[in-house]
């Protein structure tokens, strides 16, 4: 989808994908299946173990019982499921905007409410904005939740260990259960440190879930894991069974082989995203100096506030009255710059006139990538093109 779903001229910097190789023992592992005819029902704890040994040794977390796990078809998936365990319909789910837009259409469309926490101007969580959401998600006595990005997509930030104490404190003092979304936890970059929402002091009754879909680029082998806390345990219990035969066999085998021997794949994967983070910040700074640019601890996802370009109209129809996907700064780049980027006013309050980047893509693909969006903002502006 990435590269398909545009015109063959358009560098695609948008759905988070990366440009990279299938790790080897991710391969080796499909194929053992594959030569075995190894085809049907998924079956076991592997991946559950896998993700235990992974956290123990990444993140120096012990924290995660086989018990208190459940496979599901994706992370997105999974998160419905666990509202539906522990929400019902017309209840509020809290969210720190700007923030992964199908937080808001999976939560919508299965009629539970968004009620918005906007990040402070540092592009970190701002606890009066989310106790003020957690007072409005809890008035007239319902249920609520709060779904985190933990690192959080778009802004790339790895939220602090102190940062998260705070969050469960709040959620407990207001009886607001967390859903942590951890599916970019292995791509921490250096200078940050991810911290498991689940091994802070007051996550006992929350929930977490994960995958090895981002890190090792696994989006079309689909299968994740739900990991409760200790006093989520009976919620996890109500798990309907057929939520299970969601996961796919080969997904699961994948994701499995990756959590338990793709370490090594992944250090070198961070060690070029990080020198990537490194260059889009001298491109950025080279074409685009306006723009303004928090460097992000983690992820491959870089978020650009280019509102000083006065393009942030996220009320763009078309004859239909159909909000456009693509809106702002992001469709003038793809139409001037045949560049793509995520668009950044479907991420929600705070994402209009910003776009979000994938970096992790070859450096010859970035340099020509910023190098076309210098030359389109020089356009618009009249300036003179100084790359002739």
């Amino acid at each position: 989808m990435k590269w398909r779903a545009h015109p063959d001229d358009v560098l695609p910097l948008w759905v988070a994908e990366m440009d990279v190789p299938l790790a080897p023992p991710i391969a080796e592992a499909l194929h053992r299946a594959v030569d075995l005819g190894d085809t049907g029902y998924p079956y076991g704890s592997a991946y559950a173990e896998a993700l235990a040994e992974f956290a123990r040794e990444r993140w120096r977390w012990d924290g995660v019982r086989i018990e208190r796990t459940a496979v599901v078809p994706d992370v997105m998936m999974g998160i419905v499921e666990v509202l539906r365990l522990i929400t019902e319909p017309g209840d509020a789910v809290v969210v720190c905007s700007p923030v992964y837009p199908p937080f808001y259409a999976f939560v919508t469309h299965d009629s539970r409410k968004i009620v918005e926490a906007p990040l402070g101007p540092d592009l970190r969580v701002d606890l009066d904005a989310l106790e003020a959401a957690f007072v409005r998600a809890r008035s007239q006595g319902r249920r609520a939740a709060f779904l985190m990005s933990n690192p959080h997509n778009p802004t790339g930030v790895v939220h602090t260990r102190d940062e998260l104490q705070a969050i469960a404190r709040l959620a407990r003092k207001h009886d607001v259960r967390v859903i942590s979304d951890e599916i970019h936890a292995p791509l921490v970059l250096p200078g940050a440190v991810f911290t498991p929402f689940l091994s802070i002091e007051g996550s006992e009754n929350g929930f977490a879930l994960t995958s090895a879909s981002k890190a090792w680029n696994l989006a079309g082998l689909k299968a994740a894991l739900v990991v409760a806390g200790p006093d989520a345990a009976d919620d996890l219990r109500r798990l309907p069974e057929e939520v299970s035969h969601g996961p796919s066999h080969l997904g699961v085998i994948a994701h499995t082989a990756a959590f338990r021997e793709g370490g090594i794949w992944l250090d070198e994967l961070l060690r070029g995203l990080d020198a990537n983070r490194t260059l889009l910040g001298q491109l950025i700074a080279e074409h685009l100096p306006e723009a303004r640019y928090h460097r992000p601890e983690g992820t491959y996802l870089a978020w650009l506030d280019c509102s000083w370009l006065g393009l942030h109209d996220d009320r763009q129809r078309d004859e239909l009255g159909v909000v456009s996907d693509v809106a702002g700064p992001a469709k003038m780049f793809l139409d001037r710059a045949r560049v793509a980027l995520s668009s950044g006013h479907v991420f929600g309050s705070g994402g209009a006139g910003c776009v979000r980047l994938n970096f992790a893509t070859s450096p010859a693909i970035l340099r020509q990538a910023l190098s076309r969006m210098g030359r389109a903002v020089r356009d618009l502006d009249g300036l003179p093109d100084l790359d002739g």
